[in-house]
């Protein structure tokens, strides 16, 4: 039996305490300035005693979301890759600055959707759907772990928090036409250094960080931050050490991108192993104004760098690459990613169906 007691603070603003009664278990209590809150974790108390649940309301009562957060990026994050640790860190700090005074009893799904629905309208440049999910996920990340492995919630609330819908995702890549017009204009750009990035990024459907931040072999010193990998020529292979999903990945190299990879290695520096150096030692070279200047050119609208990724991509659809060869290349851990390019490979669906129905219907009819 739950029962809830309206109280009022000084200045008159309301809070509700929740009292959850039953019989041969301890009291739980917890208070909220809600009460469809206070009635909403009464019923998910009543409901976790009865089905037998253990619900650690006496730890989460003893701790903070800022506890919970510090510790997470203290013994948890040391041991992802550079890249996620950097993201997850920056992601948590916007849930620990809004909500870490709260004890976790308090953080609840309205109020953890409340929150993360603030980064929509928050500062000059608000955030899109797309990227207040990926905040959700950190912290439903790091709650799920001490619920998990330090035994400080039952659950985690996040659980219960609905995504936001996210628009389909954009695509657009180069046609035949496109495709020969950028090349021509890369290869005459006053920078020599854009022609062999932009065909490297074509061929082989790395991000443009990934790309970038390639060397001829193993740094002393690892970027401590971000993507990186290195150039193995005589493997015909990318090894890239960091990615954003903090998996190593290899990535094969089409016979046209090595072969400019070697003439590159040709006129490379000698006390800089990166592939595309740039003025400040140990920083790759900046393309940006020679490629909007090879845009210009080429007579091109509404293409960006990371479209190459996207061209790549749509080229193996319509190459006959199954969904799961397209995650595989592009790096994706599962296929949701690439759906968006299921659509460019309709004469291989075709070809699937075919080959069933003459072996599984062929006496239909």
């Amino acid at each position: 039996m739950a029962t809830i007691t309206e109280r009022k603070a000084k200045d008159g603003s309301p809070s509700y305490r929740v009292e959850v009664r039953l019989k041969g278990h301890p009291i739980q209590r917890a208070t909220f300035e809600r009460k469809t809150d206070a009635k909403r974790w009464a019923a998910s108390v009543e409901s976790a005693i009865k089905e037998g649940r253990h619900f650690k309301t006496t730890e989460a009562k003893k701790h903070t979301l800022t506890e919970l957060i510090d510790r997470y990026i203290k013994e948890v994050l040391p041991g992802k890759a550079s890249s996620m640790r950097v993201r997850q860190t920056l992601q948590l700090g916007y849930w620990k600055a809004e909500l870490g005074a709260y004890a976790l009893t308090e953080i609840t799904p309205q109020r953890i959707a409340e929150t993360r629905d603030k980064l929509l309208l928050a500062g000059d440049k608000p955030r899109t759907p797309a990227t207040a999910n990926r905040y959700s996920a950190a912290l439903s990340v790091a709650m799920n772990h001490a619920a998990k492995v330090w035994g400080w919630i039952d659950d985690a609330p996040t659980r219960n928090v609905p995504r936001k819908t996210e628009p389909r995702g954009r695509i657009r890549f180069l046609s035949d036409d496109e495709r020969e017009r950028l090349l021509a204009a890369c290869k005459a750009s006053y920078n020599p250094l854009l022609y062999p990035a932009v065909v490297l990024s074509l061929s082989t459907g790395m991000r443009q960080g990934e790309c970038m931040n390639l060397y001829w072999r193993e740094p002393k010193t690892p970027p401590a931050e971000g993507a990186w990998g290195t150039v193995h020529l005589d493997e015909g292979k990318i090894i890239l050490h960091e990615t954003k999903n903090g998996e190593r990945r290899i990535v094969p190299l089409s016979a046209s991108a090595r072969a400019i990879l070697v003439e590159l290695g040709k006129v490379r520096l000698i006390d800089n192993d990166l592939l595309f150096p740039g003025e400040v030692d140990g920083k790759p070279i900046d393309l940006r104004k020679a490629w909007l200047a090879a845009m210009k050119a080429a007579d091109i609208e509404g293409f960006h760098w990371h479209d190459l990724r996207h061209t790549f991509a749509s080229y193996l659809a319509m190459s006959g690459a199954t969904l799961a060869e397209l995650a595989e290349a592009m790096g994706h851990k599962s296929l949701q990613m690439v759906f968006r390019y299921a659509h460019l490979c309709p004469r291989h669906q075709a070809g699937v169906v075919d080959r069933m129905a003459q072996k599984f219907l062929s006496q239909a009819g």
